[in-house]
C-alpha cells in the first residue's frame, strides 16, 4: 500500500518545494477531520491547493453548511448575512463540478450578478480561488463593448459572469445555446428581482437545460423569491445562518442626535476629529444629489474621496471603486443601490448620513464593515424626524434604547444616544458658512440637496404607529454628550445646552409687540382661558420626570431571580388553578353575525386541506413560505426617474391578492420570444451579423464545437511549417465535402452548371459550323 496515492492527489514526490503547507496538510488527515477544514470536504487538489494558496483555512458556518450539499449536486437556496463568505460557497463547488478546461464544450457555468462591481469582484475570486485548474472565465457586462464581447463568448470560457440585462443581449443577438450549462448561479438573487430584472432572468432560465444545478445566494428572501424558487428549482434546500445575531460580534454602535442643519458639520468633526487618519470609511447618503454635495464639501475639507451611484457612468463606477479599494481615496460616498454586495476587506467604519427607514436595510448598511472577524464601527447621525426609525431599529435588535442623561454619570452606555460637543460642531459650521459664500456651486447644490430630500420623504417608507407614539417619552432632545466625544469642559457645555433648550413662555405674537396691540391683547385672554390646561400639563411632566429617576433607582436596587419551572411548581402545590380555555363552540357563540348554516355528510365529506394542517405549518422547519415572511429588504431609489417608477399607479389584483402596477401599454415595443416572454424590441438588432462581416467569421470557421472527424483530428498541428499549410488545405477538401448544402448553394451550383453547359453547346455549335464550311 506505500505505493499507492490517494484519489485526487498527485505523488509527493512530485510535489514542488512552494507547496509545504499544503503537504502537511495532506499527511496529516486526522487533524484536518477534526479541525473540520477545507481538506474533510474531499476536494481534488487542484481546487484544495487554490483555497490554501488564498489563505483559507477553515470554512465559515455557511461555507460548512452549503458546499457539502452543493457537492452533492442538490439545488441550494442560502442566506446568511454580509461578510459570511457566500461567494466561496458556489465558487469550490463550482471548480469541482467543472473539474479542468474543455475548449469543445463552450459554457459551462454561469453566475448571474445585479451589478457591474459585484460581477468584477466574483471574476476576480475565480482567478485567485481556481487559477490551479485551468478553467477559462469571462465577464459579460452592460456598457462594455459589445464586439469585444462577442469575440469573447467565440473563445467557449468554461464560466460566463454576467449581468442579466446584457447576457440575455447577446443571447438574442447570437442566438446563443445554453444546452452545455450544467451550474447556474443567482448571486445577491433578492437584488436581481428588485432591480427589475425579472423578464430577463425568467428568459435566460427558459434557455437553460432542466437537468442544470442551481444555486440562490442571498442576504434576504422576499416573496418572489420564493415563488421563483418553487418554479425554477428541484427540491431545493433552503440554508439559513445568523439570523438571531443580526450584527457583527466586532461592530461598536454609535449614535449622534443633531439638528438636520448640523449634519454636514457632524460628519466633518468624525472624519477630522474622531476617525482615524488612515482609517478607510464609507458615508451611506439616500439620493444621489446628496452624494455629489457631500463629495463637494469633502474635496473643500482636503479629504480624499470617491462616489458611486447608480446613475453614474459603468466606467466611472468601476474606476471610483477601483481607487477607493487600492487605497487612493479615504473615503467612499455611495447610495444603497450602488453599494449592494462590494465586499471591501479592510474597511473600518461605516457612516450612515441619513438614517435608513427600515431595520433590515441599516443591518446590510452597517454589515459592510466588522466582516470575517475584524472588528469595525457604525456612526449614526439621527435627526429630529429620524427618531421613531432609531426607535423601530431597536425593537428590531432587542436592544433597548438608551439616551445619555443631560447630567449625572454616563457608564455603562455603551450604544447609547448621545450628542457631539457643540463647540466642535459650531467650529465646522462657521467654515461650512464661509465656503457656501465664496462658492455658488455649493449653494445651488445645497438647494438641489434640499428639494432632493423632500421628494425623499414622500417616498420613504413611515414608520410604526407605536414608535411615532413611544418616542416622545424618551426625551431625545435633552440627551447629553457622549463619553467618547466629551472634550470640552463641563459648565460651556450647561451653559449651550441651557441656551439651546431655552423656550420663552411667550408666543411670536407677544415678543416685540405693544401691550395695547389686539395681537398681544387676543394672546393674553387665550392664555387666561387655558392656565389650568397649561399647568396640569406642566405637573404632569414633572411627575413624569420624578417616575423616571425612581423607576432607574429602584432598577439598580432590584436583583434578578431565576424563574421556576413546571417540575417544581406541581411538587410545591398539590392543586394548580389554570385559566378554562375556550372552546370553538363558545367562540361560535360569542361571534355576533349569524352564521349561515350548511348540511354535510361528514363520512363522505373531503376537507379542502387536513385537519392538523397549521399545526404542521408552524411545525415545519425550512420552509419558504414560513422564512419569506421574516426576511425582505426593499431599497428607495437615489435618483428621481426610479423614484417616479416605485410611484406609479397601482390597483389591486384579484387573483394575485397583491397590489400590482397598472401598465397602460406592457407589450409596446417588446418582442415575444420561443418561450413566450415579453422582452424589450431592443434585444434584437443586427450588431452580431454587422460583426461576423466586419472579421471575417461565418459558420464554416466556426468549428471549435463540432466534433472532428478522425481524418480531421490527424491532419491537426500547429507549426507555422509547409507540412501544416498542406495539412490546412486537405482539411478544407474534406469539410468542403461533408458539409450540407444550402438551397441557395444548390441554386448557384445549378446556375453555374447550367451555364458551363450553355457554354460548352456553344462552342460545339461554332466547330460543327467551321466544319461544314471546310467540307463544302
Amino acid at each position: 500500500m506505500k505505493g499507492e496515492n490517494l484519489v485526487g492527489f498527485p505523488d509527493m514526490n512530485e510535489v514542488s518545494d512552494n507547496d509545504d503547507n499544503a503537504i502537511a496538510n495532506i499527511k496529516k488527515p486526522k487533524t484536518s477531520k477534526k479541525s473540520g477544514g477545507f481538506q474533510s470536504m474531499a476536494l481534488s487538489f487542484p481546487v484544495l491547493k487554490g483555497i490554501l494558496k488564498k489563505g483559507y483555512k477553515i470554512p465559515t458556518p455557511i461555507q460548512r453548511k452549503t458546499i457539502p450539499l452543493a457537492l452533492e449536486g442538490r439545488d441550494v437556496v442560502a442566506m446568511a448575512r454580509t461578510g459570511s463568505g457566500k461567494t466561496a460557497c458556489f465558487l469550490i463547488p463550482l471548480f469541482e463540478k467543472l473539474k479542468a478546461r474543455q475548449m469543445a464544450a463552450g459554457a459551462r457555468a454561469l453566475i448571474l450578478s445585479p451589478t457591474r462591481e459585484l460581477a468584477l469582484q466574483t471574476l476576480k475570486f475565480i482567478r485567485e480561488l481556481g487559477r490551479f485548474t485551468g478553467l477559462k472565465a469571462a465577464v459579460v457586462l452592460g456598457g462594455d463593448s459589445m464586439d469585444n464581447q462577442f469575440s469573447v463568448i467565440h473563445g467557449n470560457p468554461d464560466i460566463i459572469v454576467a449581468t442579466p440585462g446584457r447576457f440575455l443581449h447577446i443571447c438574442v443577438e447570437m442566438d446563443l445555446q445554453l444546452t452545455n450549462v450544467e451550474y447556474v448561479v443567482f448571486d445577491e438573487a433578492d437584488r436581481l428581482f428588485e432591480m427589475g430584472f425579472g423578464e430577463q432572468i425568467q428568459e435566460i432560465v427558459n434557455r437553460l437545460p432542466e437537468s442544470r444545478q442551481t444555486l440562490l445566494i442571498s442576504a434576504t428572501l422576499p416573496k418572489i423569491l420564493v415563488d421563483f424558487a418553487k418554479a425554477g428549482l428541484s427540491d431545493p434546500v433552503l440554508i439559513r445562518l445568523d439570523v438571531e445575531s443580526k450584527l457583527p460580534e466586532g461592530l461598536t454602535l454609535s449614535f449622534i442626535t443633531c439638528r438636520p442643519e448640523e449634519k454636514l458639520a457632524v460628519l466633518l468633526c468624525l472624519l477630522k476629529r474622531i476617525i482615524k487618519p488612515e482609517a478607510q470609511v464609507i458615508i451611506f447618503a439616500e439620493t444621489m444629489h446628496h452624494v455629489e454635495y457631500i463629495h463637494q464639501i469633502l474635496d473643500k475639507a482636503d479629504i480624499s474621496n470617491t462616489f458611486i451611484y447608480s446613475n453614474l457612468d459603468p466606467a466611472a463606477r468601476k474606476i471610483n471603486a477601483a481607487k477607493f479599494q487600492n487605497g487612493k481615496a479615504r473615503v467612499l460616498i455611495v447610495t444603497d443601490i450602488a453599494a449592494r454586495g462590494i465586499d471591501i476587506p479592510h474597511l473600518d467604519c461605516v457612516i450612515n448620513f441619513n438614517f435608513p427607514a427600515k431595520s433590515k436595510l441599516f443591518v446590510h448598511r452597517v454589515g459592510r464593515c466588522a466582516r470575517a472577524g475584524r472588528t469595525g464601527t457604525a456612526y449614526n447621525i439621527v435627526s429630529s424626524d429620524e427618531y421613531p426609525y432609531l426607535l423601530d431599529l431597536h425593537l428590531f435588535l432587542g436592544r433597548p434604547l438608551k439616551v445619555v442623561p443631560s447630567a449625572g454619570s454616563s457608564e455603562n452606555m455603551e450604544s447609547a444616544i448621545g450628542k457631539m460637543p457643540q463647540s466642535m460642531i459650531e467650529e465646522e459650521i462657521t467654515e461650512l458658512i464661509n465656503w457656501h459664500n465664496t462658492s455658488t456651486d455649493l449653494t445651488n447644490m445645497r438647494k438641489v440637496c434640499d428639494n432632493a430630500y423632500q421628494k425623499y420623504i414622500k417616498s420613504r417608507p413611515g414608520a410604526s404607529v407605536e414608535s411615532v407614539k413611544r418616542i416622545k417619552e424618551f426625551n431625545i432632545h435633552d440627551a447629553g454628550v457622549l463619553p467618547e466625544y466629551s472634550e470640552v469642559s463641563d459648565t460651556a457645555e450647561d451653559v449651550i445646552a441651557k441656551m439651546k433648550n431655552y423656550r420663552p413662555q411667550g408666543t411670536i405674537f407677544e415678543i416685540g409687540t405693544k401691550t395695547h396691540s389686539v395681537d398681544y391683547q387676543m394672546m393674553k385672554e387665550k392664555r387666561k382661558f387655558h392656565r389650568d390646561i397649561i399647568r396640569d400639563f406642566h405637573r404632569k411632566v414633572q411627575e413624569r420626570k420624578v417616575e423616571s429617576s425612581a423607576s432607574s433607582e429602584s432598577s439598580k436596587r432590584t436583583v434578578d431571580l431565576p424563574t421556576s419551572n413546571a417540575e417544581e411548581i406541581n411538587a410545591a402545590f398539590s392543586t394548580v388553578v389554570l385559566p378554562k380555555k375556550r372552546k370553538s363552540d363558545d367562540l361560535y357563540k360569542l361571534s355576533k353575525k349569524k352564521q349561515r348554516q350548511t348540511k354535510r355528510d361528514e363520512e363522505y365529506y373531503i376537507p379542502y386541506s387536513a385537519p392538523d394542517k397549521h399545526t404542521e405549518d408552524g411545525l415545519a422547519v425550512n420552509t419558504f413560505a414560513t422564512e419569506a415572511e421574516r426576511a425582505q429588504l426593499d431599497l428607495t431609489a437615489d435618483n428621481e426617474e426610479e423614484q417616479k417608477l416605485q410611484m406609479q399607479i397601482k390597483k389591486w389584483d384579484r387573483k394575485k391578492k397583491k397590489m400590482i402596477t397598472v401598465n397602460n401599454e406592457p407589450k409596446m415595443k417588446k418582442i415575444r420570444t420561443e418561450s413566450g416572454v415579453w422582452i424589450p424590441a431592443t434585444y434584437k438588432t443586427n450588431r452580431y451579423n454587422t460583426w461576423k462581416e466586419k472579421n471575417k467569421i461565418n459558420e464554416d470557421n466556426e468549428d471549435d464545437s463540432e466534433e472532428e472527424s478522425p481524418q480531421m483530428q490527424a491532419l491537426r498541428t500547429t507549426a507555422n511549417t509547409r507540412w501544416a499549410r498542406h495539412n490546412q488545405k486537405l482539411k478544407e477538401k474534406l469539410r468542403a465535402k461533408n458539409e450540407l448544402k444550402r438551397p441557395e448553394q444548390i441554386l448557384k451550383a445549378r446556375k453555374l452548371l447550367e451555364k458551363r453547359r450553355q457554354k460548352h453547346d456553344r462552342k460545339r455549335g461554332q466547330k460543327n459550323q467551321k466544319s461544314g464550311k471546310r467540307k463544302h
